[in-house]
C-alpha cells in the first residue's frame, strides 16, 4: 500500500506539473512512466521533458498509441489474417467449381458415348459415377452458401476494422489526424526520400475564448479552425492535431515557399470567420493565428520537425508576422 500510495502521489505531481487532466488515459501513461515498467515509453517521455516540449493530452495520447495500445495492432493483424483466409477460400472454391463442372461434363459425355455402344455394365457404373458427381455438386453448392455467409461476416468485420482504424488515426474532436499518425507518415516519407515541410498553426487566443465564453465556444473555435485547415490542405497535405491549441500540416515534395502560400490561405480563411454570441448577440473577437514553417532534415523525426515548426510559429508571433519560416 505504501508503494502504491507513493506511485499515485508521483502521478498526481506529474499531472499537476504539466496541467494534465486526471483522465484514465493520462493516468495510465503517467503511472506506467513513474513505475518505469516500459523502457521505450520512459525514454521517449524523458527526451520530450529534456527538450522542454509542450506536454498535453494530445501528446500523451500519442505516447499511449505508440507504446501501450498493443491491442489495436493485434486486432488489425487478426483481421488481416482472416481476410487472407477468406480470399484464399474464395479463390480455391472458384477453382474447384470449375474443375467439378468440367469433370461432370466429361462424365456425361462419356455416359452418352457408352450408351450408343450398348455397354450396359459400363453404363451403369458411369451412371453411379454421374450420381456421385451430382451429389458432389450439391455439396459444393452448400459450401458456396457457407462461403457466402463467411464473406458477409468478413465484409461486416472489414467495416468494423475501417471504423477502428479511423478511431485510431483521427482525432474525434476535430476530424484531423492524430499526432502518432503524422509520426508514422513522416517515417514513411523519409524512407521514400521525399522532402517534407511542416506548417504549425497555433491558435493564440483559444484560452481567451474558453475562459471568457466557456468550453463550448472554445470547442466551436477549435473545430472551425480545423475545418479551414482541412479545406486548404486536403489535397496537398496531411493535417493533424498536435496540441490542445495547435495543428500541424505535413506536406510531401513541397518547398517552403509553396508551404508559405498554403499557410497564408489557411490564415486568410480563418480571418474571414466571424462569431456572434447567440445568447447576448455580442460580437466575439477575431481568431488570432501564428504560423510557422519548417523543412525536414533527414535526421529529424516528426517530433523534431514539429518542434521546429512550432518554434517558427512562436517566432512569427514575437515578430508580429503572420508566418515565419525556420532557417530563413
Amino acid at each position: 500500500m505504501a508503494i502504491a500510495q507513493e506511485k499515485m502521489t508521483k502521478v498526481c505531481v506529474f499531472l499537476e506539473r504539466f496541467a494534465l487532466a486526471p483522465t484514465p488515459l493520462n493516468y495510465q501513461v503517467v503511472y506506467t512512466y513513474t513505475s518505469q515498467t516500459n523502457l521505450k515509453l520512459n525514454n521517449a517521455l524523458d527526451r520530450i521533458i529534456a527538450t522542454n516540449d509542450n506536454i498535453d493530452s494530445v501528446l500523451i495520447e500519442q505516447l499511449y498509441s505508440e507504446f501501450l495500445n498493443t491491442g489495436h495492432t493485434t486486432q488489425v493483424s487478426m483481421i488481416q489474417n482472416v481476410d487472407g483466409v477468406i480470399n484464399s477460400l474464395s479463390h480455391n472454391a472458384q477453382a474447384t467449381e470449375k474443375q467439378i463442372i468440367r469433370f461432370a461434363g466429361q462424365v456425361s459425355e462419356c455416359v452418352h458415348t457408352l450408351d450408343e455402344n450398348n455397354i450396359e455394365q459400363s453404363r451403369q457404373a458411369l451412371e453411379v459415377l454421374n450420381n456421385q458427381t451430382a451429389e458432389l455438386l450439391k455439396q459444393h453448392k452448400q459450401f458456396k452458401q457457407e462461403l457466402s455467409k463467411a464473406k458477409r461476416l468478413h465484409d461486416k468485420t472489414q467495416k468494423q476494422l475501417t471504423q477502428l482504424r479511423k478511431q485510431h488515426v483521427v482525432d474525434s474532436q476535430t476530424g484531423l489526424y492524430k499526432r502518432h499518425y503524422l509520426t508514422q507518415q513522416t517515417q514513411v516519407w523519409t524512407n521514400q526520400q521525399k522532402s517534407i515541410c511542416a506548417i504549425a498553426i497555433q491558435i493564440d487566443n483559444l484560452d481567451h475564448f474558453t475562459d471568457n465564453y466557456g468550453d463550448i465556444i472554445g470547442e466551436v473555435i477549435l473545430n472551425k479552425v480545423a475545418k479551414q485547415v482541412q479545406k486548404y490542405v486536403f489535397q496537398s497535405g496531411l493535417p493533424g492535431r498536435t496540441a490542445k491549441d495547435q495543428f500541424t500540416v505535413l506536406l510531401a515534395d513541397i518547398d517552403p515557399e509553396t508551404a508559405n502560400v498554403i499557410a497564408e490561405k489557411v490564415r486568410n480563411g480563418v480571418e474571414k470567420l466571424r462569431f456572434v454570441s447567440s445568447k447576448t448577440g455580442t460580437k466575439l473577437p477575431a481568431i488570432n493565428l501564428s504560423l510557422g514553417i519548417a523543412q525536414h532534415d533527414q535526421l529529424d523525426d516528426f517530433n523534431q520537425l514539429a518542434r521546429k515548426a512550432s518554434q517558427a510559429a512562436f517566432k512569427a508571433r514575437s515578430l508580429g508576422q503572420s508566418c515565419f519560416t525556420a532557417g530563413h
